[in-house]
Order: structure tokens, then C-alpha cells, then sequence
């Protein structure tokens, strides 16, 4: 997004500040914008902090949901009523959105009226507009990653074990039942002074969902996972690897990984994400319960199943045209159809990698949509702004793109 960004205004126009939880594990990321610490309670900081730019770009696919906090979305649709009630930039970009519980349905209708939303899917416009928040129909914004060569994944995964030859299956799993995250100051007293709720302490006074229920609902998703794997292993000689795309996923993948007798960990507190995705894209198939583990292997048309909690996945396989292709976290009959799925991955591959890769090159023109629609909205803002003229093709409206990405749309670039 920020290298989007970049090439539509250009460098010598822009500032940019990235707001960041941590910033020593994603420091380098943003290249010429300068990285600011978002503290955990963060209203008061937020106005003073909005107040100092021309404006707000908020992206997170998980913007406008309750599903995982509520803290999070009132975040972001208070930085955008921030910049719109100052008459500043105020644009959402590759949001999605989803269920919302009555308060933060009554701030999204107040505060980003006059914002303008880039949603990643349809569902998304729909939910936003009947809140009466003006959208455009964008994408995610990781279509244009590049991460590090295959050369590092394929050192890496030799360190580990993999003889070259054998068919590496990624896995990504996570904890999908730990949501949303609350804040809590009761339960934070008992962790400091009881040593209570120490496993699900997120951070501050912040928590995941906990308790019996959950723990039993991720033990059955974890063994239903791990067996339906072992049920395809019986079959097809494969390696199996465990991706962890977030810091958070280090349980599930340590879990899982004894649960398949020891398997080779990837995860991202170990790992950066240049890294780990080039890692990934030498897997030759993948299951995954994490979006952006899908999104950032389609590029090297990895044929992938997805194991959903929520909508984003969904989304997605729908748009590749593999609905029968997505699985779901709580479905009882996980294990057998996750071996059946995986079966499928290799009887299809061609076909599958066909669909991924017109998808890719789809929503490459869809981000760049995105980037017209981004460059309209500066202009109505600040109609002094110098935006560039002339003829401009729609990959002039990405960042530049690498060998790869350049090699799909030559294949699969329908127009």
C-alpha cells in the first residue's frame, strides 16, 4: 500500500507515518515512512497524533468487524472521523466488514460519512452501505508483495530437512475461537495479582476469549487438522511444514506440529515476512487458516484450501471460482474432507493454479482501480495538489511490478 502510494503522489510530495504495536518486529517494512508507537489505550493520543497530517489512509481487513475487537475498529473509525471532521484525507483502503454489534454500527454511520471506504469484496460494500458510508469496489493491498527469491525459502527448508525433491505442504493454522479480544481491568488485577488468566492475556487490558468452550473447540479444530493431514500422508508422500503467518499462531503450530510427530516451524516472531513468504511460495501445496497466507502463495500459483473462521476466506475462494475448495474451522467433518481437499489440490492442480492465477492478475487491475480511486479523493480534497498527467496505463497505477507478477499477467491477463 505505502509503495502504492509512493509511485501515485511521488516522494518528493509525501511524509509518511506508519502507526505500529511494536517496533522492533516491524521496523525496516516501511522504507521512507517514519514509524510511530500506537499505545494500547489510545483515544487521547489518536486526536493529538490525527491532528498533524493532511490525512488518514486506515488499512486492515478486519476493519469494520466485532469479530475480533471491538478496540480495533473503534480505532479506525475514529482516525477516519478524526481526519474528516478536519476536512482532511479520511480514506479506508482494502477494508473488509462484516458483523459489527450496535455501538460500533451507530460510530461507523456517525463518523465515516464522509470518509471514503475501498472495500476488498462486494459483501463489504454492502454491509457499509447501509450505514450510509460511500465505498468503491477495490482488494487487498498484498497482491504487489514481493518477497525474498525462491533461492532463501528453499535454503531454508533444505536446513530443515527437505531433500529438494519432495512435495512440501504448508500449514497455517491458528487459534480461531480465542476471539473477539475485550478489555478488561478486573481480569487484568487477578493476572498481576493472582497470577490468573495468564494464557489468554493479549496485552494491557486486553484478553481473548477464554474458557472451557474454547479450549475444547480449538482442541477439536487442531486434532480434526492434523488428522485429516495424516489421513492424505498415508497416501502421498509429502513434507509437511507449519507456517505461522502471525506471532500469535506459535501455539497452534507447536501443537500441531507434535501432533504430526515433529515437523519443521516457520513463524513470523522468527522470521520476517520477506522471509517467510518466500518460504511459503516453495510449498507445492497449502492449508490454511490464515487469508494472508493464501493471498501472498497465489502469486506462485500454489494450488491451496482454506480452513475458515470468518468471511475473508470465503470471499476469496469464492472469487477464485473454488467454493468447494473451503473448509470450515467448527465443521464436524473436518478431518475427512480436509484429506479429500487436499487429494484434490493434486488431481487439480492445473485447473486450480489456471483460477489463481486469473484471480491474481484480476485484482492486480483492481488495485489499481484502488489507486484511481485513491487520486480522485486526493484531488477532491486538496485540489492544489500536483498529481501526475498524461497517459497513464493502469500499471502505472501500481507499484512496480517484479519479474513474476509481470510473467501472469502476460499468461493470464484476459483484458
Amino acid at each position: 500500500m505505502i509503495r502504492q502510494v509512493r509511485r501515485i503522489l511521488g516522494d518528493r510530495y509525501l511524509d509518511l507515518s506508519v502507526l505500529s504495536h511494536n517496533l522492533e518486529l516491524s521496523r525496516g517494512y516501511f522504507q521512507t515512512a517514519r514509524q510511530v508507537k500506537l499505545p494500547d489505550i489510545f483515544p487521547p493520543f489518536l486526536f493529538r497524533e490525527m491532528s498533524q497530517y493532511h490525512g488518514v489512509v486506515a488499512c486492515e481487513g478486519s476493519m469494520f468487524k466485532s469479530k475480533f475487537a471491538n478496540a480495533l475498529t473503534a480505532m479506525m473509525i475514529g482516525s477516519l472521523g478524526i481526519a474528516a471532521a478536519q476536512n482532511k484525507l479520511s480514506v479506508g483502503y482494502g477494508a473488509e466488514a462484516g458483523h459489527m454489534d450496535r455501538f460500533l454500527q451507530k460510530m461507523c454511520r456517525r463518523y465515516c460519512a464522509d470518509s471514503l471506504v475501498i472495500t476488498r469484496n462486494e459483501e463489504s460494500q454492502t454491509v457499509l452501505g447501509r450505514l450510509g458510508v460511500p465505498t468503491e469496489l477495490g482488494t487487498d493491498t498484498a497482491w504487489t508483495f514481493e518477497p525474498l527469491g525462491a533461492e532463501y525459502g528453499e535454503g531454508v527448508l533444505r536446513q530443515a530437512g527437505w531433500d529438494g525433491r519432495m512435495p512440501i505442504l504448508g500449514l497455517c493454522p491458528i487459534n480461531p475461537f480465542w476471539w473477539p479480544v475485550r478489555p478488561s481491568l478486573v481480569k487484568l488485577t487477578l493476572s498481576k495479582t493472582l497470577g490468573l488468566y495468564q494464557q489468554s492475556h493479549y496485552r494491557s487490558i486486553y484478553f481473548h476469549n477464554d474458557g472451557a468452550s474454547v479450549k475444547a473447540a480449538f482442541h477439536r479444530y487442531l486434532t480434526a487438522f492434523a488428522d485429516g493431514v495424516a489421513a492424505f500422508r498415508r497416501d502421498h508422500r509429502v513434507l509437511p511444514v507449519l507456517i505461522g503467518m502471525e506471532a500469535l499462531d506459535r501455539r497452534a503450530c507447536e501443537i500441531m506440529s507434535e501432533r504430526l510427530g515433529g515437523l519443521p516451524l516457520f513463524v513470523s516472531d522468527q522470521y520476517d515476512m520477506y522471509q517467510l513468504v518466500s518460504i511459503l511460495r516453495c510449498c507445492h501445496l497449502l492449508a490454511s487458516s490464515r487469508y494472508h497466507g493464501i493471498v501472498t502463495c497465489m502469486p506462485a500459483l500454489v494450488p491451496s484450501t482454506g480452513v475458515t473462521m470468518d468471511e475473508r476466506i470465503r470471499n476469496l475462494m469464492r472469487e477464485r471460482g473454488h467454493s468447494d475448495l473451503l473448509l470450515e474451522v467448527d465443521d464436524p467433518d473436518l478431518e475427512s474432507k480436509l484429506a479429500g481437499t487436499l487429494k484434490r489440490l493434486i488431481k487439480d492442480s492445473e485447473e486450480i493454479r489456471g483460477g489463481i492465477g486469473r484471480t491474481v492478475v484480476s485484482n492486480l487491475k483492481a488495485m489499481a482501480r484502488m489507486g484511481i480511486y485513491f487520486q480522485e479523493h486526493v484531488q477532491h480534497r486538496y485540489p492544489e495538489f500536483p498529481l501526475r498527467t498524461g497517459h497513464l496505463s493502469w500499471e502505472d497505477f501500481l507499484p512496480a511490478l517484479g519479474p513474476n507478477l509481470r510473467k501472469l499477467v502476460e499468461l493470464f491477463d484476459q483484458g
